[in-house]
């Protein structure tokens, strides 16, 4: 008789669907990187009241819909050396090791289990790119980023040094500001270290000699105590009378503008080093000058790399993950994926902070920080709950109005039946 009482009960679920959201955001006020709970409501059809005048009449309220709000979240700092916040759009991408099922969080307190896996919180394998054969690739297959631990880095043997270096233009030729010695250390491909020395002696205007030596008891050809001439890695250095290197020309060809320093016979039993001297910069601009200021040098270089225990692992910004050495290298050994969603309140919560696709989802375009329209990794931080109390509070309030409101028009309904059946009487 009365459309009242259906839509009353519509009413009391829909509120208490309210409700319950409430309940869940207030329970996540601090769980990391979640993002709270709106709820929508909708009428339903409306039926008309056949009065002929258009009057029509609704029938309650729809089941409401709950989705997520992706709005940023305040960014906490933390001490955690893996723990990453995501500032802007994205998402990490997950991987259940037990179903396998790729899920999308924003929570980055992560974790590394026994076998180095780098995991969040609730178990779920963290993907993205490892390194492979020293290169780390973001253009392939992302999978599970596995850190290294207790890892020994390879020595790298040197094969290019440079030195940048003033000679003193108001030099005398036989005289102690005439001649300047520079050591440079180089690494063999034992890792062992040796400390090479380049002496530049003015020989006349605008003219240094060089030569570089090596320690006599660090290779066979040589005498414990002496230092021992490299074979080629002598010769002259001509400057223009603007102080700017002339000879060696830059090259091409590729011959000029370098000097060969071979060093064969080495007593710790490495390969023989074959180390290239750049006298330019790339852009062949000239590492050595000719000005009338004291020797100097300001800046030296080798791309040689001495064994080292691995120290130390952490998440930089950006999303890679970086390994120190006890030398003091760091290496990029993976890099966090974040995948970008057009429709992120299209997602299906699937609990532990974690979202799937639905059917309605645009498909996840997976990549770097910082690229696509993907926010940054920030490291050493968190991301807040976006639930903000006062606001649950007062949903809760309305809701709760709502629901003894709508229980009020059932009771009235009731009523107004009872007294219809007594009519009757």
């Amino acid at each position: 008789m009365f459309t009242s009482f259906s839509a009353a009960l519509t009413g009391l679920a829909a509120n208490e669907v309210g409700v319950d959201a409430v309940g869940t955001n207030l329970a996540n006020l601090n769980t990391t990187g979640y993002k709270a709970s709106v709820v929508s409501f909708y009428d339903l059809v409306a039926q008309s009241l056949g009065l002929g005048n258009g009057s029509s009449v609704g029938l309650g309220t729809g089941k409401p819909r709950v989705s997520h709000e992706f709005t940023q979240g305040a960014i906490q700092t933390t001490s955690g050396a893996l723990d990453g916040a995501i500032q802007g759009d994205g998402f990490f991408v997950v991987r259940d090791p037990s179903s396998g099922a790729v899920n999308y969080t924003r929570a980055g307190n992560f974790k590394v289990d026994a076998n180095g896996n780098l995991m969040t919180a609730t178990g779920e394998r963290v993907q993205g790119w490892i390194m492979s054969n020293g290169v780390l690739n973001t253009n392939g297959v992302i999978g599970d980023i596995v850190v290294p631990s207790g890892t020994l880095r390879a020595p790298l043997a040197t094969s290019n040094m440079s030195l940048d270096i003033n000679l003193d233009a108001s030099a005398t030729v036989g005289t102690p500001a005439g001649t300047f010695s520079t050591p440079i250390e180089v690494v063999d491909s034992l890792g062992v270290s040796h400390v090479l020395t380049v002496t530049f002696t003015k020989s006349a205007a605008n003219k240094w000699d060089y030569a570089v030596t090596i320690p006599g008891a660090e290779v066979g050809a040589g005498t414990a105590g002496t230092p021992f001439p490299i074979p080629a890695a002598s010769g002259t250095l001509t400057f223009g009378p603007n102080g700017i290197l002339t000879t060696p020309a830059p090259p091409p060809p590729a011959a000029n503008g370098v000097v060969p320093v071979a060093i064969a016979g080495l007593t710790d039993g490495a390969a023989d080093l074959n180390v290239t001297w750049s006298l330019y910069t790339p852009d062949l601009v000239g590492r050595v000058t000719q000005f009338a200021q004291q020797t100097a040098v300001s800046a030296e270089a080798q791309d040689g790399i001495a064994a080292a225990q691995l120290t130390h692992v952490s998440l930089s910004d950006g999303g890679e993950i970086i390994a120190q050495f006890s030398n003091g290298k760091q290496v990029a050994v993976a890099q966090l994926a974040l995948a970008s969603i057009r429709n992120p309140d299209s997602l299906t919560s699937v609990g532990n902070n974690n979202f799937q696709v639905s059917s309605n989802t645009a498909i996840p375009a997976l990549g770097t920080a910082n690229t696509g329209g993907r926010g940054n990794v920030l490291s050493g931080a968190l991301e807040s709950s976006t639930v903000d109390i006062a606001h649950e509070f007062t949903s809760l309030i309305v809701y709760q109005r709502g629901y003894e409101a709508a229980a009020k028009v059932i009771t009235t309904t009731d009523t107004l039946t009872q007294d219809t059946m007594n009519l009757k009487q």
